[in-house]
């Protein structure tokens, strides 16, 4: 089994077991590490940012005190990082001692491939804070390693290379919101275009290129799958209701079997070329087929204005249009 599905699993034992007492949030700089954190301060956790490692076990004195009835920390999330320097080798040693006190602790690791990393600190121009004169490239592989050790004890790693600031904070809400005990388990629906690549971070993936495309039609071209259009013409196609009942099918045997195992939040990817038709539609449409059945489910679509951003500026748009809020449809 690989690290990173250890990891997977032990991040869904600990989030059935309730919101973590503290969440450490750590990985490579530019992999969403301050996203991350204000997700959390939504969450109404109290964040500290590059708390030195010598620190936790007072600080966890805050969240756990010996008087119960003074005032105290319900929830922290701590970033720590790169800006340890020789104290990193400290980490194990602490992450042990906050737990032993008694403490929930959740440990998150955020990384991205080498060129989302390139490219985010290109965009900033902001200085790597690892960087020793050897180039940027350099500097992020040397962080990879100096960091490989945190990683190995994280409770779940997240590849931020195919999210924004919108759907890293998306998912981060979806998973560690203080009430998931109890809660009706969690669906993220995610469309995507296959040729804008594929997504990480997905526990089920179904490919909807063999149904018919409206992007062949003239008059649909532009639309999107939101647009009752669209909808209205895939849903005259046989082959669209059987894909969506047999989708619908093996995803209401599979959740309650998730939930089962201790998982309260999945993430369900469904792809066609571009990502502005038959994925928006079909996203939208499980979605609304889960929450009827109970399940608090989101369709999120990370492509559908790629197409028409090309045409009217040139550039890709970071905001993600989002369907769905748990609601009855």
């Amino acid at each position: 089994m690989s690290e990173q599905k250890r990891a997977g699993q032990r991040g869904g034992a600990a989030a059935a077991a309730g919101a973590p007492d503290v969440v450490i949030i750590t990985g490579l700089s530019g992999s969403g590490m301050s996203s991350a954190t204000n997700a959390f301060e939504d969450l109404g956790y109290f964040c500290v940012d590059n708390l030195p490692l010598m620190l936790l076990p007072t600080f966890a004195r805050l969240v756990r005190p010996s008087n119960h009835h003074r005032p105290h920390i319900e929830r922290a999330a701590i970033v720590i990082d790169i800006r340890e320097g020789r104290f990193l080798g400290e980490f194990p040693e602490r992450l042990a001692e906050l737990r032993a006190a008694g403490l929930n602790v959740f440990v998150l690791f955020l990384e991205a491939s080498d060129e989302a990393l390139l490219r985010r600190f290109s965009e900033t121009r902001r200085p790597h804070p690892a960087e020793a004169g050897e180039g940027l490239l350099e500097s992020v592989r040397r962080e990879r390693a100096a960091m490989a050790e945190v990683r190995a004890l994280a409770d779940q790693v997240i590849d931020s290379s195919e999210h924004t600031v919108h759907t890293l904070r998306q998912l981060l809400l979806g998973r560690f919101s203080p009430d998931l005990e109890g809660a009706p388990m969690r669906v993220q629906v995610y469309s995507f275009g296959h040729k804008h690549g594929s997504p990480r971070d997905l526990d089920l993936l179904f490919d909807v290129r063999h149904l018919p495309n409206p992007y062949f039609v003239p008059e649909l071209r532009d639309l999107s799958g939101h647009d009752r259009r669209i909808v209205q013409y895939l849903n005259a196609s046989p082959e669209v209701k059987e894909t969506l009942r047999r989708f619908t099918d093996l995803i209401d045997y599979l959740l309650p079997l998730y939930k089962r195992e201790g998982k309260s939040y999945v993430q369900i990817g469904i792809g066609c070329t571009g990502g502005r038709h038959r994925s928006v539609m079909v996203a939208n449409a499980l979605a609304r087929h889960l929450r009827r059945g109970g399940f608090d489910a989101t369709a999120v679509h990370r492509d559908v204005g790629k197409a028409r951003a090309r045409k009217t500026s040139g550039r890709l748009p970071s905001a993600k249009k989002t369907e769905g809020t748990g609601r009855k449809a």
